[in-house]
């Protein structure tokens, strides 16, 4: 399975298991079988109900569904949550509301399937007419141009994702960032080391990621290396292993960032 090295502000690269490209055609087919008989159900009822003058507004659900289920569900879709996939940050931590918008706007292939989507939904096939072949001709095509752009990129990214700065990760079972990192901090929490709020967003993500994997392979050294510079960049002195200190400093952050 291919493994992306992706640098964080520590110096330290993090690895990431790049999902095989069958693993994203499969989530896209899933979440277009859920589109196409979404539109399937709506066109009987508004045939039935003869709701014609307001059936474009039936469409805006197709068109927001990647970027509404991403934000929402923690950066999946259906089709990615069953496939394993996960859309994140490139520097491995949680994707932003505006990264996962911006991914979505310049999702340009997903207009062109959301227009296949309703030619087949209302029955309409291959050489119908002139118009409907060159429309089925161009969601190929735009549906080609992505496929190159994800094999051909270092990261398997599409455009959206170059722009936007996220990539598409594996998911793992048995360790992900969020079962290992992200936890309730009861109310009686109290911080150790409130110098954690000295660092940025980007530097909290690379904490994140660098533990996640330092556990993942058990690499002592990758934790003491983050440790050791984490302590002298904020000045903290403290005897506790690589490992507890991290996550110490994680549920510090969970805790002193909703207060």
């Amino acid at each position: 399975m291919a493994v992306i090295k992706v640098p964080t502000s520590f110096n330290i690269d993090v690895e990431f298991e790049v999902p095989e490209f069958y693993r994203r055609l499969l989530a896209l087919i899933i979440d277009m079988a859920i589109e196409f008989f979404y539109l399937k159900i709506i066109a009987e009822i508004i045939d039935r109900a003869e709701l014609d003058f307001i059936g474009f507004l039936f469409l805006l659900p197709i068109f927001v569904y990647h970027v509404v289920m991403e934000i929402t569900m923690n950066g999946q879709s259906a089709g990615k949550k069953i496939m394993g996939i996960k859309v994140v940050h490139e520097n491995g931590g949680r994707a932003s509301i505006s990264q996962f918008i911006i991914r979505w706007l310049l999702r340009v292939s997903d207009v062109w399937m959301v227009a296949l989507i309703f030619v087949l939904a209302a029955g309409i096939g291959f050489g119908h007419d002139t118009e409907t072949t060159i429309l089925i001709l161009a969601v190929l095509a735009f549906l080609i141009t992505d496929i190159v752009l994800v094999i051909s990129s270092r990261k398997g990214q599409r455009i959206g994702d170059i722009l936007a700065h996220t990539i598409l990760i594996r998911t793992n079972a048995r360790a992900s960032i969020e079962e290992t990192v992200f936890q309730e901090v009861a109310d009686t929490y109290t911080p150790v080391f409130p110098q954690i709020m000295q660092l940025s967003d980007r530097d909290i993500n690379a904490i994140k990621s660098i533990l996640e994997t330092a556990r993942k392979k058990g690499d002592y050294a990758m934790a003491a290396t983050a440790s050791d510079k984490i302590k002298s960049h904020l000045k903290i002195h403290s005897s506790m292993s690589p490992f507890d200190f991290l996550d110490v400093l994680l549920k510090d952050y969970n805790y002193l960032s909703v207060k």
